[in-house]
């Protein structure tokens, strides 16, 4: 802010010099101003107005020839000022606008000063003002949703303070020049939080930081992120501790896994990679060089066989020996069950289709049913799930079920906005399966009644090119809308958890077991603050018809074999 002394000069009306005749009132003033108002002993004095040359002009107070008191100044720009003057200077409380800038509050020789409103493009702030800038308690907001309430010197946040940015990011402590330095605190919109040392604004030196998910690394932090020496807490039970860098596992360090082993040796990228020692939980040693995640040479550096060629030698007869168990189809409704856990970089897939292959054949008799799983750790012992895998086990299906029979598909994995689910085996290259590949691949089944579930994200879009007659269909989510619950200590997704563990548990009934784990969703997503999923449910009448009859046969034969044999 300017100071206004060149506007304001001590207007004496004998101001072209000592001892010359006073101008009258309402005259002319030197320095071209014209004034009306009260003079008094010479000076101009009391309620009075000066209008000058430039367009500016004050009404208001005059004390001893100076705008003194309550008063009203507009300058040549379009600035306007109300409020209390002394000699010549904006002081005490007052209002002065500027274009789109407007200030109310105190002054002090003509700067801001004291406690007050600013409201500029861009911003608004409230609070302590000195020499013209943000000073003392005071809080200011940014168009961007940004805030920061605390301390203030020459204009900037200095001293104790919170600032959020617009992504709703809290830092709390002392800042200095604007940027936390420091002990301080940080938190997020997802939960997470660091207690520790700052630099510049970001977390840099000792901390603790933990996620919403209940990992907590307490490490030496440089650039936001944990470089050096620390250890890792994670919520499945395991702690690393070790060398970081970006987040990751990253040189010498030890990691004792949830599984009851521990590794001692080199990392990289959060994978044993080097010289390195794996003590199972049963107490055995694997002694050697590790290069991503697994050892390529023992303790005498011999070279091992790669459990990836094993496992491709092995996929073959893991296959058939699956398909093989399928029975061949009776004259009563018989349940054919096949499951599909399509990303193997999280155990969750796994699990959840172990667990519905065998609700399928605990609750609801399935006689038949096939697995596809992949996972880092079982390609030499699981049939793998692929296209081609599918195909196969969807042909075998069909040869040996009958028209009569029902079938029973759930495949869970991640899923793409182009409606794709994730086939995903580490260290291999499979293509994933998008919603038309599935309608095609499910063809040899066009003449048996199908319930197919699809637990993914986006897994909405599956419905359309699904959809007959003779085909249930059950998504997670909307075609636009994501699924949660993908993670490596999850036993369930939401949707999984919600249908299988819980709704099929206590009914039978599709539809009511559909509606029940909807809700059982949707409760749990807006408690979390996620968006909701809204499931998706394609049932046509026919085939709830045929698992009603199902539900009944069965129902009957339980009943027929708990009846004691004649003459017991």
């Amino acid at each position: 802010m300017r100071l206004l002394a060149p506007l304001a000069l001590c207007l004496l009306l004998a101001a072209c010099g000592e001892g010359k005749p006073l101008l009258p009132a309402d005259a002319r003033l030197p320095d071209g101003g014209q004034y009306h108002g009260e003079v008094v002993n010479g000076l101009l004095q009391g309620q009075g107005r000066v209008d000058y040359p430039n367009g500016s002009w004050y009404a208001g107070t005059f004390k001893d020839g100076q705008w003194s008191g309550s008063g009203e100044w507009h300058g040549p720009n379009g600035e306007v000022y109300r409020g209390e003057f002394n000699q010549g200077l904006f002081e005490g409380q007052g209002t002065l606008t500027a274009g789109s800038t407007t200030y109310t509050g105190g002054f002090k020789h003509g700067k801001r000063e004291g406690e007050g409103t600013l409201k500029e493009p861009g911003r608004s702030y409230r609070g302590g003002f000195a020499n013209d800038q943000y000073a003392g308690a005071g809080h200011l907001d940014l168009d961007d949703g940004s805030t920061y309430q605390g301390d203030f010197d020459r204009g900037q946040p200095n001293g104790e303070g919170v600032r959020t940015d617009a992504d709703g990011n809290q830092f709390s402590g002392h800042f200095i020049d604007g940027q936390l330095e420091g002990h301080g605190t940080f938190s997020n919109g997802d939960g997470d939080q660091y207690i520790g040392e700052f630099h510049h604004g970001r977390l840099e030196g000792r901390g603790r930081y933990e996620t919403q998910a209940g990992d907590v690394w307490i490490a030496q932090f440089k650039g936001g992120a944990p470089n050096g020496p620390g250890d890792l807490f994670a919520n499945d039970g395991s702690h690393y501790q070790g060398q970081f860098v970006d987040w990751h596992f990253y040189g010498e360090g030890q990691l004792a896994s949830a599984d009851g082993s521990l590794y001692t040796g080199g990392f990289v990228n959060d994978a044993y990679q080097g010289k390195g020692t794996l003590v199972l939980a049963d107490g055995s040693r694997q002694v050697g060089y590790w290069l991503e995640g697994r050892r390529v040479r023992d303790e005498h550096d011999h070279p091992l066989p790669d459990p990836l060629e094993q496992g491709l030698l092995a996929q073959g007869s893991l296959l058939e020996h699956a398909l093989a168990r399928l029975p061949n189809s009776t004259p009563a409704v018989e349940l054919y069950s096949l499951t599909l856990g399509g990303d193997g970089e999280q155990s969750v897939f796994m699990r959840e289709a172990d667990y519905v292959t065998d609700l399928l054949a605990s609750r609801f008799g399935a006689s038949g049913g096939v697995t596809l799983v992949n996972h880092r750790e079982h390609l030499a012992d699981r049939p793998m799930a692929t296209r081609e895998t599918l195909a196969k086990a969807v042909q075998a299906i069909a040869q040996r079920s009958g028209p009569e029979d029902l079938v029973f598909i759930y495949l869970t994995s991640h899923g793409t906005p182009e409606h794709e689910l994730v086939l995903e085996q580490p260290r291999l290259q499979l293509g994933d399966l998008s919603a038309q590949d599935l309608a095609t691949l499910l063809a040899p089944l066009k003449d048996r009644d199908k319930i197919v579930v699809i637990s993914a994200c986006y897994s909405g879009g599956f419905i359309e090119p699904l959809k007959n007659d003779r085909t249930l269909v059950m998504t997670a989510s909307r075609p636009d809308r994501v699924s949660f619950g993908c993670s490596e200590e999850a036993d369930f997704t939401y949707f999984g958890d919600a249908l299988f563990a819980q709704a099929l548990t206590a009914t039978d009934d599709l539809q009511v077991a559909f509606q029940q784990a909807s809700a059982i969703v949707a409760k749990r997503e807006q408690a979390e603050n996620f968006e909701p999923s809204e499931p998706q449910l394609w049932a046509p009448k026919g085939v709830l018809a045929h698992w009603h009859r199902l539900r009944q046969q069965q129902a009957s034969d339980a009943l027929h074999d708990k009846q004691p044999a004649a003459g017991h």
